[in-house]
């Protein structure tokens, strides 16, 4: 069930009246309704697939339980160790077991042994990535006692498996979300229209920015002829906009539409292509992501204390397995490598946490320095999403070359005006809304009641003329 569906759209309302007009008078009501309606909205995709999640959330409660139970640090770390290596395990099966396959056949064929490797005809699991790192983070968190361990399956389960957050984050956290779960609800009229704002908002970047950018970034990427370099440049631009319409896309959904049940969950994206320099971009991207691995990997490395080896070590690592996280090809290896290269003057210099505020705070436009900073930036991380967007490394460094040719300086083979119009006043409302928690946070409200719901109705008008179909969310496949 796509956030972007007709069935989505009656399943959101109908789940909203039943738990304000039918489930108000109980809390415990209120959240199995949620949760029934999450594993239906789950079940959507494709029901075998719910006795994994099932089977997941009963595994992370049982062992959240022993390991607070545990007397002997011995126990509590069998506990841990048993969840950590089912709930990785299951994910390797699904995600990875067949990429090392082919790839230690192939480093066989490479030295004169030729294997035919047995590989798994597996579907992925839908949100796999997502609900297992919800579980892992808790019973970290229990065994580092920073939580106590949740008795009431119903509220953990939801947890889990809470449908906007379900298929592709953010990332939640139990310290951030339980919580909420636990306290009775009172219906908030601004709460709610901010919600549906923010929906809005959400479908607008996905159907009439990443769906267009999507048509022309197709037909480049998948193109069995080579355009002119200065084509290329474009395709790569305009997928960098298709990537994040998309995904930002998504998460304005699920925020807004956790909002329409009183639930605040964490914000995921910050304006990243607004960022100074490559550090604030991954502050400012994926944030729940970013701050998982930061938290439950890069910090118990040693984080950037000790030597300039254990730093270089350090952010290696997190990047190769943020890279690898998204997907089992050797594309977002590079992908991860090439931001870990990326990143490193910043933590040499210790200069990786000097743009922690919005930039040009409080004025209409930045400083040169500003300008030429947010640049650079985008430009690096535009040539990094080649390889996040190509099929294969070969493909890759083949749009690569033919970039850095001298056809870069001649006219572009296709010029999209469309997506290019788009995409510049995407870019003007971004910028002008850039210190609200998303861009039309604040459009509108302080003027005229006509100007408001003027623009919400072009927002919607637009989303209606440019859908053409269910458009799956890129973020789906990891």
């Amino acid at each position: 069930m796509l956030f972007t569906s007709l069935h989505f759209a009656l399943f959101l309302p109908l789940v909203f009246i039943l738990y304000w007009f039918v489930a108000y008078r109980s809390l415990t009501l209120q959240n199995i309704l949620l949760l029934v309606a999450s594993y239906f909205f789950y079940a959507c995709w494709d029901w075998r697939f719910l006795f994994l999640l099932v089977f997941s959330t009963l595994l992370d409660y049982y062992t959240g339980i022993k390991i607070a139970e545990a007397q002997r640090p011995a126990s509590r770390k069998f506990w841990l160790v048993l969840s950590i290596a089912i709930n990785l395990g299951f994910l390797g099966v699904f995600k990875y077991y067949n990429f090392f396959a082919t790839s230690f056949a192939e480093g066989l064929t490479q030295i004169g042994w030729h294997v035919d490797p047995f590989i798994l005809n597996l579907i992925l699991p839908i949100g796999i990535s997502f609900y297992t790192f919800h579980g892992l983070s808790y019973v970290i968190d229990i065994y580092n006692t920073k939580i106590s361990p949740e008795r009431n399956f119903i509220d953990y389960s939801l947890f889990v498996s809470f449908f906007p957050l379900l298929v592709a984050g953010p990332i939640e956290r139990a310290t951030h979300l339980l919580p909420q779960l636990k306290e009775k609800k009172t219906f908030q009229y601004t709460q709610a229209a901010d919600g549906l704002r923010q929906i809005l908002w959400g479908l607008f970047k996905k159907v009439v920015i990443a769906d267009q950018c999507a048509i022309y970034v197709n037909m480049i990427f998948n193109s069995q002829e080579d355009f002119s370099g200065s084509t290329y440049v474009l395709g790569a631009v305009l997928f960098a906009f298709q990537i994040y319409g998309d995904f930002s896309g998504y998460s304005d959904i699920a925020l807004g539409a956790a909002r329409l049940f009183g639930i605040e969950l964490l914000r995921n994206f910050a304006f990243p292509y607004f960022s100074r320099d490559i550090a604030e971009f991954w502050r400012r991207w994926h944030i729940s992501l970013s701050s998982w691995f930061r938290d439950y990997l890069y910090i118990p490395l040693g984080g950037s204390k000790g030597s300039t080896a254990m730093k270089v070590r350090n952010v290696v690592i997190i990047f190769l397995i943020s890279g690898f996280w998204h997907g089992a090809n050797w594309t977002f290896i590079i992908w991860g490598l090439l931001n870990a290269l990326y990143i490193l003057p910043s933590i040499f210099f210790n200069t990786h946490r000097t743009h922690l505020d919005s930039v040009a705070q409080g004025k209409y436009l930045p400083t040169l320095k500003e300008f030429f900073s947010m640049l650079l930036t985008f430009s690096l991380t535009v040539f990094a999403w080649i390889f996040f967007r190509s099929a294969n490394l070969g493909e890759a460094f083949h749009y690569i070359s033919i970039i850095f040719s001298g056809s870069l300086f001649t006219k572009p083979s296709i010029i999209p005006l469309l997506q290019l119009l788009l995409v510049s006043g995407f870019v003007l409302i971004e910028w002008f809304g850039r210190e609200q928690s998303y861009a039309i946070a604040q459009l509108g409200l302080r003027g005229s009641k006509i100007i408001r719901w003027g623009i919400y109705y072009i927002l919607i008008l637009s989303i209606i003329y440019f859908t053409k179909g269910d458009e799956p969310f890129i973020y789906f496949q990891f």
